[in-house]
């Protein structure tokens, strides 16, 4: 189905289910040797939202051949490229905190457990933005599994289609104080004017010495519609209502290194490519690579 202005999902449904897919990833680079990350939390949420797919693709009991376009190759590139991603932002924020940031802001926070896993040094604040039945089932499972925050947890549940900048601060967010904003695996799911206004609020918010940490999909602009929709078939066939063709928008936008420097935020980006060979992991294969092509990690802080 197509999106609408005010669709909505949980975690088990639209964009829902790709923040649910992420965790599975998640949790198997933290259970593979050697892995990048750490993230104990990501296998039990997963488990929790109780969809049967990710369940087995965590323990290995998915059959290959009953996907097309999926070998084993493809899929410790995949495993690779959640490692490579989750730990560009884990030592993205370890930078920020480390130059005395105390305010983080997660957008369309997911499963993201960093609020739980990461160690933020004494009086950070952690703001989570999400959908209301997001933030809620997080919040419950963690609970119940025992967990503790290492910062000061504030969760504001909101849609990010809505006045966000108005419930952050309502939550404590000081505009005055330097903030590290994170948009992790959120920008593809904005339409263009969208995205633009995400920056423009996350600008009007920010002082110097705040920073900013995202990526960028250049194949977004020439999306293959009917070949996604041809890989997400497989998914659908196992009862997982993913079908990224529907969910992401694509065609021109601005590209977000450009329209941050035009802005006077210091930007630098790196290629996933290059993130593969800094952590000695294989680069894909052009036929195991994602569809979505050479994404970007960017991050960037304003000076003055």
């Amino acid at each position: 189905m197509p999106r609408a202005h005010d669709d909505n999902w949980d975690l088990a449904s639209s964009v829902g289910a790709t923040a649910t897919m992420v965790a599975a990833g998640r949790a198997m680079v933290t259970n593979t040797p050697g892995g990048l990350i750490d993230d104990p939390f990501a296998e039990p949420l997963v488990r929790a939202v109780g969809v049967d797919f990710f369940t087995k693709m965590m323990d290995g009991k998915l059959d290959p051949e009953t996907f097309e376009n999926i070998n084993p190759a493809r899929v410790q590139a995949m495993i690779d490229g959640m490692g490579v991603r989750t730990k560009y932002f884990d030592e993205y924020f370890a930078q920020a905190t480390d130059a005395g940031v105390r305010q983080v802001v997660i957008l369309a926070s997911g499963l993201d457990a960093r609020a739980y896993r990461l160690p933020w040094p004494a009086g950070t604040v952690v703001y989570e933005i999400d959908q209301p039945q997001v933030i809620e089932f997080k919040t419950t499972t963690l609970d119940d599994l025992g967990a503790t925050p290492t910062a000061d947890r504030r969760t504001v549940a909101i849609d990010l289609r809505g006045d966000w900048p108005t419930a952050l601060r309502a939550a404590g967010l000081d505009p005055t104080q330097p903030t590290a904003w994170l948009a992790e695996g959120l920008l593809i799911y904005l339409p263009p004017d969208a995205q633009d206004r995400l920056f423009d609020n996350i600008i009007a918010l920010s002082v110097p010495g705040s920073t900013i940490a995202t990526e960028f999909v250049p194949g977004i602009v020439d999306f293959d519609t009917d070949k996604v929709r041809e890989m997400s078939g497989s998914f659908r066939d196992h009862g997982v209502d993913i079908d990224m063709a529907s969910l992401v928008y694509s065609g021109e936008r601005n590209h977000v290194v450009d329209y941050l420097r035009a802005r006077g935020w210091d930007t630098d980006a790196v290629t996933r490519t290059e993130l593969f060979e800094r952590h000695n992991l294989t680069v894909p294969a052009p036929e195991n690579n994602d569809p979505l092509g050479e994404i970007i990690f960017i991050s960037a802080r304003l000076t003055a």
